[in-house]
Parts: structure tokens; C-alpha cells; sequence
């Protein structure tokens, strides 16, 4: 009995749309609820970051446990690692932005700064990866932090002025819960937790892991881009891609 080669190729040709449809899935899936895509437009985190580094952001570990859906271990958020969270401060034209800094004090931690030095809990930190102000920089709110009144400081939000001095016992500044305190490795160019505050819990969407593409671009200011600043960064991605990517910095890892 001869076989008719279309009645073949009929379900064949079902079985690869419907996998296809599943990777589909699968690949939204993915990078919806476990990882995010970040673009770091600023140096507020140089070494470590890079402005043009594209980074990929692990959004499970951290996240809530949840019972029904929980894909990896959930695991609790640490100092000395960096986050990429919304800033607590919502922008004047009512964006939330997405920031990436270190996490220097967790729920409970005493912290303060000397000439520029964190102090933990009474005990200088060790932090190879943050730039120190010079004498030329040297900035005594900024570095002297939270010595300093916040009154009339320059970047610093007017509600973070009110709130600042309820956290504050001797010299140092108190953690409150479900509270990070984060600044840029870059110390003397961040606008950070010294400026705004602390991010809420609710406000961490993850942990970046590794730099998936990088290239250079000039940097920008850490606000909501507007449209136009991002045709710009889009169009300079495509037309200078082989000229400009920073092949060494493929897979680096964000520690």
C-alpha cells in the first residue's frame, strides 16, 4: 500500500510549531520572572560597572518564597553585594527608576563614614572595589556621612532631610527593617542613600550577575531617559557595534 508523503508532513509540521511555541514560551517565561535585562548609563559604580555595560539580573533568588512558583533557592540579600533596585524616590515625572549599588548596611547595622572610610558595626570595611575622595574632592557630607546636617546639602531630597536625624544615635546611622542602606562603588560621584535614603525590601528587584555585552558610550545622567536619549543610545549601540563593543568585558562577572 502506497503512503501519501503530505499526510506525513502534516503532523510533522504541527509537532515543530507547537515546539517552537513551547521554547517561546519557555524563553518569556524565563526572562519575564526570573532574569531582567539592566543597562548601566552612569560611572556611579565604576570599576565595577561600566557605563555601557549591559548586565543580566538574577530577579528570582531574592524574591519572596513562594510555594507555587519558586524557581531557584531563595536566598537573603547581603552586604557587600550589589542590587539593582527602583530608586525610593520616585522622579519628577513620575517614572520609577531603576538604580544598581552596593548594599553597605542591612536591617540593624550601625554605619558611618570617616574621611571617605565605611565603618560597620564599629569596624572598619575592607572595600578594594570603592574609589576614596582626594584632598581636591573632598566633600565633608558626602564623606564625613552622617555627621554632617543635610540641610541645604546639594542633591539631597527634601524628605530625606526631615527623616535623616530620627535614624541617627551617636555617630552613626541605624538601619531600620525591611531597610537596605546602598551607595555607588564610585563613592565620590554617586547619588546615593547619602542623597535619598534607603531602599525598601519591596523595592529590590535582584541581584546582577554578569555583564552579557558591553560598549562604550559616553555617560548620562542617572534619570529616566527620555525618548529621545534613548534613540540615541539605541542608534549609537547599532552603528558603532563592532567598533565600540568591549570584547574583554563578555561574561564578566558583577562581584
Amino acid at each position: 500500500m502506497n503512503k501519501h508523503p503530505q499526510a506525513e508532513a502534516k503532523p510533522n509540521w504541527l509537532e515543530s510549531i507547537s515546539s517552537t511555541c513551547g521554547t517561546i514560551i519557555v524563553v518569556v517565561f524565563i526572562m519575564t520572572f526570573v532574569f531582567k535585562n539592566f543597562f548601566i548609563p552612569s560611572s556611579s559604580m565604576a570599576s565595577t560597572l561600566l557605563v555601557g555595560d549591559h548586565v543580566l539580573v538574577d530577579r528570582e533568588s531574592w524574591a519572596p518564597p513562594a510555594a507555587w512558583a519558586h524557581v531557584l533557592p531563595y536566598q537573603p540579600i547581603r552586604r557587600g553585594e550589589p542590587i539593582v533596585f527602583y530608586k525610593p524616590v520616585q522622579e519628577a515625572n513620575g517614572d520609577d527608576l531603576t538604580m544598581v549599588k552596593r548594599v553597605v548596611g542591612v536591617p540593624g547595622d550601625r554605619i558611618h563614614l570617616s574621611g571617605g572610610v565605611l565603618y560597620v558595626n564599629g569596624q572598619r570595611q575592607t572595600e578594594p572595589y570603592a574609589a576614596m575622595p582626594t584632598a581636591a574632592n573632598y566633600d565633608r557630607y558626602r564623606d564625613d556621612f552622617p555627621s554632617i546636617p543635610a540641610q541645604s546639602m546639594p542633591n539631597v531630597t527634601a524628605m530625606w532631610t526631615l527623616e535623616l536625624p530620627s535614624h541617627i544615635q551617636g555617630q552613626d546611622l541605624v538601619v531600620p527593617p525591611d531597610s537596605y542602606f546602598v551607595m555607588g562603588d564610585n563613592r565620590t560621584n554617586s547619588l546615593d542613600s547619602r542623597y535619598w535614603g534607603f531602599v525598601p525590601r519591596k523595592n529590590v528587584i535582584g541581584r546582577p550577575l554578569f555583564v552579557y555585552w558591553s560598549i562604550d558610550l559616553p555617560e548620562q545622567d542617572e534619570l529616566s531617559p527620555g525618548v529621545g536619549q534613548q534613540v540615541s543610545q539605541w542608534t549609537d549601540e547599532v552603528t558603532h557595534f563592532f567598533q565600540k563593543t568591549r570584547w574583554r568585558r563578555t561574561l564578566h562577572p558583577v562581584r
